[in-house]
């Protein structure tokens, strides 16, 4: 296991941490995505049923019971705790234009004609698809700031660091993974509309768009000044 998948790892597991502890500390699930998150505990409850038959080392048994938590977790404070809070009215992607598609993918396309190898393959389809009614959901009410840079940031973080394992892996091991791989690019790909839905909607960003043209148009007059410093103000200024 190289560099890259451990920090992938960490930055995945960071992002789902930053998202409960803003919705423990605002006590409030407005504008995130209850059946999205729904999905992401599916991928991980169909990814990790291996837990009980497979033991690979410390690490993983570790990583995979506290994905397992902090995905069920989110999922109860949104539908539980902090239902009241929760837009449903805007959270109205139908899953089953996910779920049909990547079921019947699963059963024709895998490596192994077995339950549980047809769940992981199931698991890694969803996940690449999981994000979907997030992207729906901040279109539909044109608001993104609900969703932290900082969990932005980590899920990009993630996806990155998981295409450089991959390559890492091809290069060391010669090991190529087509399921994984071509489902990581377009889990990929959808995060970067997830990245541009929030910098375009975002009014966080605006003002931070504003601040830079102010500090860019101060340091323009600030240049000119001391190239002509006998220059008057007000030709400055208009």
């Amino acid at each position: 296991m190289n560099v890259f998948r451990i920090l992938g790892d960490l930055s995945h597991l960071l992002a789902m941490i930053l998202l409960l502890g803003k919705i423990w500390r605002s006590k409030c699930c407005t504008g995130i995505s209850g059946k999205s998150q729904i999905l992401f505990a599916l991928v991980f409850t169909t990814r990790y049923l291996d837990l009980f038959t497979n033991f690979i080392s410390i690490y993983n048994t570790v990583m995979k019971v506290v994905f397992l938590l902090c995905a069920y977790v989110t999922v109860y404070m949104i539908y539980g705790k902090f239902r009241k809070t929760f837009d449903s009215e805007n959270d109205t992607f139908r899953l089953e234009f996910l779920l049909v598609p990547v079921i019947g993918l699963s059963f024709l396309e895998n490596y192994n004609f077995t339950p549980l190898e047809i769940l992981w393959t199931f698991s890694i389809y969803l996940e690449s698809v999981a994000i979907l009614p997030q992207l729906f959901m901040i279109s539909k009410t044109g608001e993104a700031e609900t969703i932290t840079t900082h969990y932005l940031f980590f899920l990009g973080l993630y996806r990155a660091l998981y295409l450089a394992n991959w390559i890492r892996r091809y290069q060391t091991e010669n090991f190529y993974d087509q399921i994984a791989v071509v489902s990581g690019v377009v889990q990929t790909i959808f995060y970067c509309d997830f990245f541009y839905l929030y910098v375009t909607k975002g009014r966080c960003w605006k003002k931070l768009l504003a601040l830079a043209q102010e500090l860019l148009i101060h340091s323009i007059f600030e240049a000119i000044w001391r190239t002509e410093p006998n220059l008057p103000l007000m030709v400055l200024m208009f």
